[in-house]
């Protein structure tokens, strides 16, 4: 079995400034405005440094956006003994209100009904850990399930954050808990 390699420290400051800098960029304006001059010159590195690290602004701000998914999958995963089937666990509506002061940001990876490239990310994690726990519990239809978590769970995320779906984050924190407590419930 391989190991992986230890991630250099040097590359993980300079991803995270880079990381930070867009943040701050997007805080400011779209990030469809946002400039690689501007974001290195923010970032303190050179050019050259920021391709190094991403392909584009789009693979940078899917790398800053991913704590979103690890809090989301750990959100939805996040109660102590038997889930109640009505009120969402608190990290879940903790989660929905975190998002609002990169709102823009997400709207712009994450496309209505869960696609983009945030999306997908989205989708491939949360359908992965739902995966494992479905197995772990012997379901029979963990691939279907864990399939329609990920899908549900990224398409009324996506539909919030543009609006689509009127509610504050604990109405929608709830609301999306009914419907995947359903999901699980219905096999």
């Amino acid at each position: 079995m391989s190991r992986a390699e230890p991630e250099d420290p040097r590359a993980a400051r300079t991803r995270a400034r880079l990381r930070a800098a867009l943040l701050e960029e997007c805080a400011e304006r779209p990030l469809e405005e946002v400039g690689v001059a501007a974001l290195v010159r923010r970032a303190g590195v050179g050019r050259a440094t920021f391709y190094v690290h991403y392909a584009d602004l789009e693979a940078l701000a899917v790398d800053a956006c991913a704590d979103v998914v690890r809090e989301a999958v750990e959100a939805l995963h996040a109660w102590p003994g038997r889930p109640d089937p009505v009120r969402a666990p608190a990290a879940l509506t903790e989660f929905f209100a975190s998002l609002t002061p990169h709102t823009a940001l997400y709207r712009a990876l994450l496309a209505p009904g869960g696609g983009g490239p945030l999306g997908r990310v989205l989708h491939r994690d949360l359908r992965a850990y739902s995966l494992r726990e479905r197995e772990r519990a012997g379901a029979a239809d963990a691939p279907l399930v864990a399939s329609a978590v990920a899908a549900t769970f990224a398409g009324v995320l996506a539909d919030w954050l543009h609006g689509m779906l009127e509610a504050t984050p604990a109405e929608i924190a709830d609301q999306v808990w009914q419907l995947l407590v359903a999901l699980h419930a219905s096999r």
